[in-house]
């Protein structure tokens, strides 16, 4: 009996020292409260601890009957309490003004768990109580008891409120990392998935069925300790020809949308063109002799050709069979056009007479003894696959220049297009004649990371919608109802290929860009693909992209089109986390989305010096300033450190180097 007082007392006492005010007001999720006259202090003493008391972007708690419902403090204003002829006086002026607090109810207590919604909203006359220790810590835990969890750092107004997350609520979502440069983007993600790789490095299953792949546009994560040691670095290069590889297969190239993509295609005309081209080069490759059966094509064209009777065709075709057999010798000095008979004739070597293409069978018979016919005998399949393709793009545009299907200048600059490319993209990936694996992971190594600081802008581009569309389609064709393993596409800086703004390729190349990666982050989920995204330009990515993201971490933010994009594309946010942004220090964010219940800002736990991602800010003045003493020497003045006098110099003393030079001190002026 003594018990229940004591505690009933202890109740009553905490109740009146934590009581704030009351409900004055209620429209919708905004709830006004009026402060009582005696709570206007900046903190609280309960039982020898001194508390703060409530502030913009604190939690109150408002008592509705047995309910205790959790808002947010967005704002606080006074309004003047005008005395009535029955009020007595006021004895201090501060007295005459009321306070208020602007409140956005975010959710409520279910026995002792925090739940994020709105249960039910709060009446008139319903108390508003300051959270205690205990209650503040609950609605800062989004993790449950049995879910793994990961921490990512603390509170940045409370660093003894740790921040854990859930494995399963963060990995398995789209995540989004924003932030200007130096405001500790590159750091954050980092961190994440360092956390993530030393809680499971030691499981057999998370080495057997996690897949990760980081595209390193700048080459900050390729070191060997910065995320992980669990992790094949590719350091791919478009300069050299001693850079790492990766290997692909046919099939992985031969997809007409990727085609599409290396030459560029417009829909109405090339697009068509590939599409029958590489089904030329399919029936080719399903022959018994794929090579005596490409020059068997050859031949047949040869024939065609120079029995056209269309000079201007004729002349530009066998341009097209030059660049097919990329001979050194003129392949036409032993033909020629005879302008009456409008065809090709040539000398029969064994009876030294003209023969001319028109009488077919005495031209038949001597095609052989033609340079361009012994070309094709000579020619040996021993280049890279995309020149091999390339071929059978000429070959196919011979036939529709002969059959008037194509005009040469509508198709020859897809292909001229996808030359261009050959010399990059063989530096860059190689396609294996006999197979051969194509898996990015090697030795259990769970994270692939293309390191592409070496590589072309256009190459840049390619790499991570090809790598991407190669391995979502994978999951996405697996004939399994479960999904067992995962695949986390991380993308750096990922404004470089996600920008719908950008000018330099072709809006058929963006739309495929785009809807590829829409496609992942729309579809990704079900088929165990995930897309983890940073950038210091959210307003240049996709707003669909964007908005499709399930969890965010912001960092400092200061142009107004990022964030713009930013408050209307990301409804977890409320008014205080967005004004935040511009004045956010180095390393904190705004966490919000499906894995936090509230969104707040985030202090992310430091990286130790060989962890951290190459990417700090140069500290100018210590590659500006000289080495101004020696290991061990004194600089004390007892010891002859130099004085103001001594650091006056005249122009001709400048120009000398001293042993004794130091950097300015403050403490040496009077101002």
């Amino acid at each position: 009996m003594e018990k229940t007082t004591i505690d009933h007392d202890d109740y009553l006492l905490k109740k009146s020292i934590f009581r704030i005010g009351e409900v004055s007001s209620v429209d919708g999720r905004e709830v006004s409260i009026r402060v009582d006259q005696e709570k206007n202090r900046s903190h609280i003493l309960y039982r020898g601890e001194l508390l703060s008391n409530v502030s913009v972007g604190g939690y109150v708690k408002l008592i509705k009957g047995f309910n205790s419902l959790i808002g947010k403090i967005e704002k606080e204003y006074v309004k003047e309490d005008k005395a009535t002829p029955q009020s007595p006086e006021y004895t201090q002026p501060e007295e005459r003004f009321i306070r208020f607090l602007s409140v956005k109810m975010l959710g409520y207590f279910s026995g002792d768990k925090y739940r994020k919604g709105i249960k039910e909203l709060p009446l008139i006359g319903n108390e508003c109580i300051l959270l205690d220790a205990e209650e503040y810590q609950k609605i800062h835990s989004f993790a449950h008891e049995d879910e793994c969890t990961i921490r990512l750092g603390a509170l940045m107004t409370d660093e003894r409120v740790s921040i854990d997350v859930s494995v399963d609520r963060l990995f398995a979502s789209h995540i989004g990392i924003f932030g200007n440069t130096g405001s500790g983007k590159s750091h954050t993600l980092a961190t994440l998935y360092k956390n993530l790789f030393r809680e499971f490095r030691n499981q057999s299953a998370f080495q057997k069925n996690a897949r990760f792949i980081l595209f390193d546009f700048n080459g900050e994560y390729a070191n060997a300790t910065t995320i992980t040691p669990l992790k094949k670095v590719y350091n791919l290069s478009t300069k050299s020809d001693q850079a790492d590889r990766i290997q692909l297969s046919s099939e992985d190239i031969l997809t007409p949308e990727i085609f599409f993509i290396l030459a560029s295609a417009t829909e109405k005309t090339q697009q068509p063109f590939i599409r029958r081209a590489l089904k030329l080069y399919g029936k080719a490759q399903k022959a018994w002799s794929p090579l005596e059966y490409t020059k068997g094509i050859l031949r047949g064209k040869l024939k065609q050709i120079l029995e056209f009777g269309n000079w201007g065709l004729a002349d530009l075709t066998l341009g097209y069979m030059e660049s097919i057999l990329d001979h050194q010798d003129d392949l036409r000095s032993d033909l020629a056009w005879h302008s009456k008979h409008s065809c090709f004739y040539t000398k029969d070597k064994q009876s030294s007479k003209d023969v001319y293409a028109n009488e077919p069978s005495k031209f038949d018979p001597v095609i052989p003894q033609t340079k361009f016919y012994q070309a094709i005998d000579l020619l040996e399949k021993n280049e890279d696959f995309i020149s091999w393709i390339t071929k059978f793009l000429y070959i196919q545009l011979i036939d529709d220049v002969l059959s008037n299907r194509a005009q040469n200048e509508h198709v020859a600059p897809a292909i001229n297009k996808l030359k261009s490319l050959t010399n990059e993209f063989s530096k860059v990936f190689s396609i294996p004649t006999h197979g051969g694996s194509t898996n990015l992971w090697e030795d259990g190594k769970p994270l692939a990371m293309i390191n592409m600081s070496k590589v072309s802008v256009s190459m840049k581009k390619l790499i991570p919608l090809l790598l991407s569309y190669k391995y979502y389609q994978e999951h996405k064709n697996k004939k399994s109802d479960v999904v067992t393993s995962s695949l986390n596409i991380i993308i750096d800086e990922a404004h470089n290929i996600l920008s719908y703004d950008s000018t330099r390729e072709s809006q058929d190349w963006k739309d495929f860009r785009l809807e590829t990666f829409e496609e992942i982050i729309k579809e990704g989920r079900k088929f165990g693909v995930f897309l983890t995204i940073a950038s210091q330009r959210p307003s240049d990515i996709s707003a669909t992209i964007i908005s499709q993201l399930h969890n965010y971490l912001i960092h400092r933010l200061i142009n107004n089109r990022d964030l713009e994009m930013v408050e209307k594309a990301i409804a977890y946010l409320d008014k205080i986390s967005i004004e935040s942004l511009p004045i956010l220090p180095a390393g904190a964010c705004v966490l919000s989305g499906i894995i936090a219940d509230l969104p707040l800002i985030l202090q992310v736990d430091r990286l130790s010096e060989e962890e951290q991602p190459e990417s700090q800010t140069i500290a100018l003045t210590e590659s500006w300033l000289d080495k101004s003493t020696e290991e061990g020497e004194q600089t004390t003045e007892e010891e002859g450190e130099p004085t103001m006098e001594d650091e006056v110099h005249t122009m001709a003393e400048e120009d000398q180097t001293t042993a004794d030079a130091r950097p300015f001190d403050p403490d040496d002026f009077p101002f």
